[in-house]
C-alpha cells in the first residue's frame, strides 16, 4: 500500500496519481490511444463519447462515424500512440494486442506482431508489455483457429481473450480454441457478464478455464457468483467510464466494483476504449474516488491488484 498514492486521491491531483505504477489490462489495440493522437493520426476530428449509449451496435456506429476504417498503413502509428499514452499515465504493466483475424490486413502473424513490438519500443520500451491474442465472438470458429494458429507457434504471446457482441454464440463454442491456447501456456480471459447476467460469468469461467474476466459487473447480482470468483481468485478486470457510457450502470457511485469489493472479488481499474471513452487509468480512480464508490485505502489495494498476477 502506498500512502503518498492515497494522498494524491484525497487531493484529487490528477498529475500526482500518473506518478504511481498502475496497469492497464483491459484495453483494445490501437483503441488504447488517446482521442487527440488518434484524430490528429487518423485526421479526424473525433473526441471522447459525449452521450450514454444503449447498446453495442450504437458503439459500433459512433466508432464509425468517428474512426471509420483506417487505412492499415496507419496502424503502426495507431498501436505506438497507445503505448505513449501506457507510459504518460505511469502504466508499468500495459495488456495490448491484436484480434487474430488482423492477418486479414497485414499479411501474416509475423506481421502483426513486429507491428506491436516496433510499437513498444519505440512508444513505452520501460513498459512491461503483455502481449495478447485477441478474438471476435461473431466469427466463424474454424476461421479463428485458422487465423490463431500462426500466432501460437510464435510462442510469444501471453494472453488470450474474446470480445464483441456477448451473445453472438454460445460460450461453449469457443472451448476447443480455450483448450488450444491453454495447452500453449497462455493465460485465459473473456468478455462476460458486461450485457450478461450473473450466471454467465459463473458458466463462462467454468466452461473456458477462465483465469480473469473482463467485465463481469453482472456477478455483483449474485451473492454466489461472487462467492464462486472470491474462491477461485478469478480476477475481474473493470472499466468504469465504459459501464458508465455504455449503459450498463447508473452511476460511477452506484458501480458494482463496490459490492465485488466487499465480497472479497479481485478487481482492477482499467479503461477498456480511450479513444472512445477518453478516461486513463488516472483518471478512472479519480473518478471512482470523486463520485464516493471507494476510498483512498481501497483504490490503493484494487491498483495493487493489477500489478501482478
Amino acid at each position: 500500500m502506498n500512502e503518498e498514492f492515497q494522498q494524491a486521491l484525497k487531493a484529487e491531483d490528477l498529475e500526482a496519481i500518473r506518478r504511481f505504477p498502475k496497469a492497464d489490462l483491459h484495453n483494445h489495440g490501437w483503441a488504447g490511444a488517446d482521442p487527440a493522437s488518434v484524430a490528429a493520426i487518423l485526421g479526424t476530428k473525433c473526441a471522447p463519447l459525449d452521450r450514454r449509449l444503449a447498446s453495442m451496435a450504437e458503439m459500433h456506429e459512433w466508432a464509425n462515424q468517428n474512426f471509420g476504417n483506417p487505412d492499415p498503413k496507419l496502424r503502426p502509428q495507431l498501436f505506438e500512440a497507445a503505448f505513449v499514452r501506457a507510459a504518460k499515465d505511469g502504466l508499468v504493466r500495459f495488456e495490448l494486442g491484436d484480434d487474430v483475424w488482423a492477418t486479414t490486413l497485414d499479411g501474416s502473424a509475423d506481421n502483426v506482431t513486429n507491428i506491436l513490438k516496433r510499437a513498444h519500443q519505440r512508444g513505452a520500451p520501460d513498459v512491461e508489455w503483455i502481449p495478447q491474442l485477441g478474438m471476435s465472438r461473431h466469427c466463424r470458429i474454424e476461421d479463428i483457429r485458422r487465423w490463431m494458429e500462426p500466432f501460437l507457434e510464435l510462442d510469444f504471446y501471453q494472453t488470450l481473450d474474446l470480445s464483441g457482441e456477448e451473445f453472438a454464440q454460445p460460450i461453449e463454442n469457443f472451448k476447443p480454441l480455450y483448450r488450444l491456447a491453454k495447452s500453449n501456456g497462455l493465460r485465459l480471459k473473456a468478455h462476460v457478464g458486461e450485457w450478461g447476467d450473473a450466471d454467465s460469468v459463473w458458466q463462462a469461467v467454468e466452461e473456458l478455464e477462465l483465469d480473469e474476466v473482463q467485465h463481469g459487473i453482472a456477478a455483483a447480482n449474485s451473492p454466489a457468483v461472487m462467492r464462486f470468483l472470491a474462491e477461485h481468485r478469478i480476477r475481474l478486470n473493470i472499466c468504469p467510464t465504459s459501464n458508465l457510457m455504455l449503459g450498463r450502470v447508473e452511476t460511477l457511485a452506484s458501480h458494482p466494483i463496490r459490492k465485488l469489493f466487499n465480497a472479497g472479488v479481485r478487481v482492477t481499474v482499467n479503461t477498456d476504449d480511450m479513444a472512445m471513452f477518453g478516461q486513463s487509468v488516472s483518471h478512472e480512480f479519480l473518478n471512482l474516488y470523486k463520485a464516493g464508490c471507494l476510498n483512498e485505502k481501497e483504490l490503493d489495494q484494487i491498483r495493487e491488484n493489477g500489478l501482478s498476477d
